[in-house]
């Protein structure tokens, strides 16, 4: 697909960006074609989409990076939600992108629902694999049992690290994200976020467990689409699949690319000057 309303391209990248105290590993392939901005799982590095952009193919321009302290990018003292919602900017700022569509799987599905309610002129469209679900999962026991993994995962997370599993953060801060994404998927904090969007939107939903719930526990999260469907006609769900959360991205990416070239569609439609 070749975007006409391209005004410039770029060749391929790949590099640091600075932003704040920190610096974030970026690829991007350049070209003419939609830019999609890839937004990681908490803990996880752009190298999970690659069958994902296999699958969507070469004519788009695919953008990702790894978040403050994963991956190859550096360490930071803040590593709040509100950072990583800043990092989108400083990302698209540096790689000269005015509209880009959002894929984002996990916690990055929830960066980029905000992301895109925040800047309607800017986002062509979302593509939410597996995350923001907005329900009150978190409560004081729940808060609990995250420190309690964390705590215990604490004494050999770092000899991973050499091989980029984990991310360069403590335990401690591992946890205290966790807990903040728990209070800002709330239904009272999240549902206004996608009640507001007003670009295509399509949700990859996963079956069956993620990293620490119980029993049906995910499930039962899931079902909180019904009624943000019912009340924002730009959000539809693309798929439901069979894999688990943790393995959407592996066993199921065709279905994540087919639902980036649908929103793509929808949202080229609307796209002047997608960069500069």
């Amino acid at each position: 697909m070749t975007n006409k309303h391209t005004s410039s391209t770029r060749a391929k990248w790949s590099g640091m960006v600075a932003v704040d105290d920190t610096a974030l590993a970026v690829t991007d392939t350049g070209g003419p074609g939609i830019p999609v901005v890839y937004l990681n799982g908490q803990f996880a590095t752009q190298g999970y989409w690659r069958r994902v952009i296999a699958d969507v193919g070469a004519e788009w321009r695919h953008i990702t990076y790894d978040e403050r302290a994963r991956g190859r990018s550096k360490r930071s003292a803040d590593y709040s939600f509100e950072a990583a919602v800043r990092d989108v900017d400083a990302v698209l700022a540096a790689r000269g992108v005015d509209r880009a569509l959002l894929v984002g799987w996990s916690y990055g599905a929830v960066v980029a629902a905000h992301w895109a309610s925040r800047n309607p002129e800017r986002a062509l469209g979302a593509v939410l694999v597996d995350g923001a679900f907005p329900h009150d999962w978190l409560d004081e026991a729940m808060e609990q049992r995250i420190r309690k993994l964390f705590r215990r995962m604490g004494w050999f997370l770092p000899l991973l690290r050499p091989t980029g599993l984990t991310p360069r953060m403590t335990a401690e801060q591992q946890a205290n994200s966790n807990i903040e994404l728990g209070r800002l998927s709330r239904e009272r904090q999240l549902g206004p976020v996608l009640d507001d969007i007003t670009v295509p939107v399509r949700y990859v939903v996963a079956s069956g467990t993620s990293f620490g719930s119980r029993g049906d526990e995910q499930e039962r999260i899931r079902t909180s689409l019904d009624a943000v469907i019912g009340r924002n006609p730009n959000i539809r769900i693309g798929a439901k699949v069979d894999s688990n959360h943790g393995a959407i991205l592996r066993k199921d990416y065709s279905a994540i690319a087919e639902a980036v070239r649908e929103v793509g569609t929808l949202g080229r439609g609307g796209a002047d000057d997608l960069t500069r």
